[in-house]
């Protein structure tokens, strides 16, 4: 999902990572680029909103250890973003954004923004439980920070200019959609490198890509489906994505931008 100016976004299982961490007395949130005060009354978060912080924390952390073996492999160096918590609303270098925009990613100040919130929508109003899940929308959102180092968002970003609403909608699907990829090529090296995933993750993580597709969405919101409106794509086409880069683990799977303009 996104808020004005050019964020992007969005709207996996007990990570073996997160439970080491609690049981040596890590504090999560210090293992990656974290910004938790952000809009973000501590003091007042519930213990089920600070595990969430928690987990989400590391999460970012697993990704960054990913993505920084892929772009070395590429001779390439990944810059870490950095990861904002909040609830209700944040002001971001992209804007103003309530709650109901839901998690998403500005590339002017290259963070991830998590609305707590959002999980228990996920849980209760699209019914995508589950941790994997949860993990699948931090790495999507990470997806669209690695298209942001390749280049791939300032391309998009320019193509749109001067395009119809329809045919612009159609490249921010292929961009929401390669984002997808990516979150499935995490998920395919994470596990292969640290054994990190269990029975049933993966159909959580489907779960979540299908729960929200703009298909879905739009029949809850509105009764009808108009595909010339969507902008993340269809709920076959999130699976589809997502267990592309699950499958692969190979980021030039995820060349959405060719495929989809066939």
């Amino acid at each position: 999902m996104g808020v004005p100016m050019k964020a992007v976004g969005g709207g996996i299982g007990g990570l073996i990572v997160l439970v080491i961490a609690l049981l040596l007395g890590t504090d999560p949130g210090q293992v990656s680029n974290v910004n938790p005060s952000s809009n973000l009354d501590q003091a007042s978060l519930s213990a089920e909103d600070k595990e969430l912080a928690d987990f989400v924390s590391v999460v970012l952390a697993d990704t960054e250890d990913t993505w920084t073996v892929l772009f070395a492999a590429d001779n390439r160096e990944y810059r870490e973003p950095t990861l904002v918590l909040f609830t209700d609303a944040v002001e971001s270098a992209c804007g103003f954004a309530e709650s109901a925009v839901g998690p998403f990613y500005c590339p002017a100040d290259e963070k991830v923004y998590i609305d707590l919130g959002f999980y228990g929508d996920l849980k209760e109003r699209y019914g995508a439980p589950g941790d994997f899940a949860q993990a699948y929308v931090v790495a999507h959102e990470v997806g669209h920070h690695v298209q942001n180092l390749l280049g791939i968002s300032e391309q998009v970003q320019s193509a749109q200019q001067g395009l119809s609403t329809v045919d612009a909608n159609r490249l921010s699907v292929m961009q929401e959609l390669q984002a997808d990829c990516f979150a499935g090529v995490w998920a395919h090296n994470a596990d292969e490198a640290r054994d990190l995933l269990e029975q049933g993750d993966i159909e959580e993580g489907l779960n979540a890509a299908s729960s929200i597709g703009d298909d879905r969405l739009q029949m809850e919101s509105q009764g009808r489906v108009t595909p010339d409106s969507f902008t993340h794509g269809s709920s076959a086409q999130r699976v589809s994505w997502f267990q592309t880069g699950l499958e692969s683990g190979d980021v030039n799977s995820c060349n959405t931008f060719e495929v989809l303009n066939q």
